[in-house]
């Protein structure tokens, strides 16, 4: 796009390609919670993401590894993620939310303290001491460990290990973890080259390096130039590079795009870039306008089981008494399966009972919202009208947010 780091491409997998920008919807434990493949492919996603962290402790992936792979392991025959494991380790582990830290005012400087004398997670130069969520035994995760269950995982686009900071996090640490997450990710690409090497009858995976930095210019911009100085040294050696990157790390709202577009225009345009963990519209809009290409986020689905949908005119929660005898669809202009088949009333009805059903139509009305966006956003990019659609989209939905 004119005047921005906006772009529309392609990336292509062993599975198939993903046009850019794309939503790739989190299906954490090898499943997007309530939903079938068939129902995950009518969204119109391209692609799905699954976690390092939990499938390595539930089934193991030795045993995704036996089945094919984790997309053929859960039917899905399209593009996949794997992330490394390193934020549900750290996030899990250190007590905060389980979501990107975008305000600090919750937490203090004692909160801090608290955590990390009891949090699960212990992190030192070499990797991560860790207990699991499920029944509290000890693991250790390391960059090599990271990249050999990625591998038995099998995804088509996988994470270097890094680590996850939070904003309270002092400017000292911060340049700690970045030097520290530098070196896991020279560690990680040893490891990848090594075991693509000797899974050569495997599909080929691609290795994207995480950039991190929190919310310091510099320590961004020092990120994305040793990855890009790690990727350099790789591929004068002969072996595998980054084939893409993944922006990450702990960021405030108000400083997504900025921080985005830093990391952006020092990375070259032939590699994608993924942002993780967001996908609010505003968000979306920023990051794809200062260079992201690809997003993951479980609040589209984390939503719908709670009873929350999208709309163009905001959100709505259908738990309010005043759908009870709505019986329009969820959205009507924006159409839709669940749309065209239910009606508010009749969703409002099912979240209130508590029944099942309520969480998977709800949750696919977000998906399919949510890929449709990013998809109308790539058709504006195209068309020339991003900015255009952008100010429509944006000021109608949260003018009506309810």
């Amino acid at each position: 796009m004119p005047d921005s780091l906006g772009r529309s491409g392609i990336i292509h997998t062993p599975h198939g390609d993903i046009q850019t920008p794309a939503f790739i919807p989190v299906a954490t434990k090898a499943t997007v919670k309530t939903l079938t493949p068939e129902q995950i492919h009518a969204t119109g996603a391209q692609a799905i993401l699954a976690n390092a962290y939990h499938l390595y402790l539930q089934p193991g992936p030795e045993i995704v590894d036996e089945a094919g792979g984790w997309g053929k392991f859960a039917n899905w025959d399209g593009p996949t993620y794997t992330d490394s494991g390193g934020f549900q380790v750290m996030s899990l582990g250190v007590g905060f939310k389980k979501v990107l830290a975008m305000d600090t005012s919750q937490y203090s400087a004692a909160d801090v303290r608290a955590a990390r004398r009891e949090r699960l997670a212990q992190v030192d130069d070499d990797g991560v001491n860790f207990r699991s969520v499920i029944d509290g035994s000890k693991h250790r995760f390391t960059p090599e460990v990271s990249m050999q269950i990625q591998h038995h995982l099998g995804a088509d686009i996988m994470f270097a290990f890094d680590e996850l900071t939070t904003l309270i996090d002092t400017r000292s640490y911060q340049e700690e973890s970045v030097a520290r997450t530098h070196r896991w990710a020279q560690r990680c690409l040893l490891e990848h080259d090594r075991l693509t090497r000797q899974r050569a009858d495997r599909p080929l995976q691609s290795l994207w390096g995480v950039v991190q930095g929190a919310q310091y210019e510099d320590l961004r911009r020092q990120a994305t130039r040793g990855l890009l100085e790690l990727d350099a040294q790789a591929r004068a050696e002969g072996r595998r590079g980054f084939g893409g990157f993944g922006i990450g790390g702990a960021l405030e709202k108000e400083n997504l795009g900025t921080i985005v577009g830093w990391v952006s225009e020092e990375l070259p345009v032939d590699r994608p870039r993924h942002l993780l963990g967001i996908s609010e519209p505003d968000d979306l809009f920023n990051a794809i306008e200062n260079g992201a290409d690809t997003f993951d986020c479980v609040a589209p689905t984390r939503l719908g089981r709670r009873g929350g949908v999208y709309t163009l005119d905001g959100r709505l929660s259908l738990k309010s008494a005043k759908f009870k005898r709505d019986f329009r669809g969820v959205d009507e202009e924006f159409g839709g399966y669940v749309t065209e088949n239910y009606s508010r009333a009749y969703l409002h009805h099912l979240v209130r009972a508590k029944e099942y059903l309520a969480g998977t139509l709800c949750t696919l009305h977000n998906l399919e919202f949510m890929v449709k966006l990013v998809d109308n956003i790539r058709t504006a990019i195209n068309n020339g009208d991003f900015y255009a659609y952008k100010e429509e989209f944006l000021g109608r939905y949260y003018a009506g947010r309810i």
